[in-house]
């Protein structure tokens, strides 16, 4: 008997159940290989949508990966690398080409930022005396610093050295610029501190006490000049007219002594032999005279003459000049 549901009928039977088996084996593989085609059609599901290639059952699942195409966000506990266009912008930005290369000025320290004085921008006070002046205003000016120990000598009128020399005194004194010239502001402080001098402060005879005359000057118009006291009196019969200082010549160039008379008057004479002024020179022996000396008005008896009689005080010896006639006598003495 055959058993037809077996699937073998005795003819090759194995070979056809073989192919049943093959078949039936195909169809109890079906499950399988239905999970395969099914896994396959995930697979491009997920291609399709982005993913990647799946892992195995019961793997835990990864994170997915990051497309290529989308950046990736930094992760919380990484910074970036700093690059020179992520730093921030404390510093200040370069300079544009059209600015200075130079290093900026520092601020000015409100010490040094002060504007600079007036006094530097305003003139200076005007000079109202100075070194070759001569006037009356000088006179006064010697008598006032006569008064405060400044001057020691009496006032001549004329700004020479030795004036100069006491206003310098004065100003350093008082701490005013030392220029040696009166200007505003020292004639001002002078006026101040000293009162107005008298007429005998302003035009005193001499600086010197008069020498008692040679008995030679007692008679006649004399002009009677001592050595010793450095002083020449007109005198006309014994009397006294007028007084002043006098200088000599040096010991190389000295003043002739004795008695001589007036035999040559120059009222603006300068002398050929040192070509230097002599202004109301009234000659008495050979190339000596008395004139005025403009260097013993400045320097005092610091110098000498080269033999003549000097006087410092102008107007004294101008008025000298016109009262003296040719022919007057002359006596010098010790």
């Amino acid at each position: 008997m055959v058993d037809t549901d077996s699937g073998w009928d005795g003819r090759g039977g194995r070979g056809r159940r073989g192919a049943r088996d093959t078949r039936g084996a195909c169809a109890a593989d079906a499950i399988p290989g239905r999970r395969v085609a099914a896994v396959s059609l995930v697979a491009l599901a997920a291609l399709a949508t982005g993913c990647g290639p799946g892992t195995a059952t019961g793997a835990p699942e990864a994170s997915p990966p990051v497309r290529p195409t989308q950046a990736a966000a930094p992760s919380p506990t990484r910074t970036a690398p700093v690059t020179d266009d992520a730093k921030p912008r404390t510093a200040p930005p370069p300079p544009s080409p059209s600015a200075s290369t130079a290093p900026p000025a520092p601020a000015p320290d409100p010490t040094t930022a002060r504007p600079a004085p007036e006094p530097s921008t305003a003139p200076p006070p005007r000079v109202l005396m100075r070194t070759g002046s001569e006037s009356d205003r000088v006179r006064e000016l010697q008598a006032r610093l006569r008064q405060i120990g400044h001057f020691g000598r009496n006032p001549t009128g004329y700004y020479g050295s030795v004036t100069a020399d006491a206003v310098r005194s004065f100003q350093a004194k008082r701490s005013l610029p030392v220029t040696g010239s009166t200007d505003e502001v020292t004639w001002q402080r002078l006026l101040a501190m000293t009162r107005v001098p008298k007429a005998a402060e302003l035009r005193p005879p001499t600086e010197r006490p008069l020498a008692a005359p040679d008995e030679r000057c007692l008679k006649g118009r004399v002009l009677c000049i001592s050595k010793n006291s450095r002083t020449l009196a007109w005198m006309i019969d014994g009397k006294v007219v007028s007084a002043m200082d006098v200088r000599f010549g040096s010991e190389y160039t000295p003043t002739r002594e004795g008695v001589f008379e007036v035999f040559w008057k120059s009222r603006d004479h300068v002398s050929t032999l040192y070509d230097t002024p002599m202004p109301y020179a009234l000659f008495f022996s050979g190339g000596q005279a008395v004139h005025y000396s403009a260097d013993f008005a400045a320097n005092g008896y610091g110098g000498a003459s080269h033999g003549c009689v000097n006087v410092r005080d102008k107007k004294k010896v101008a008025a000298l000049f016109d009262q003296v006639r040719t022919g007057d006598k002359v006596v010098v003495y010790w």
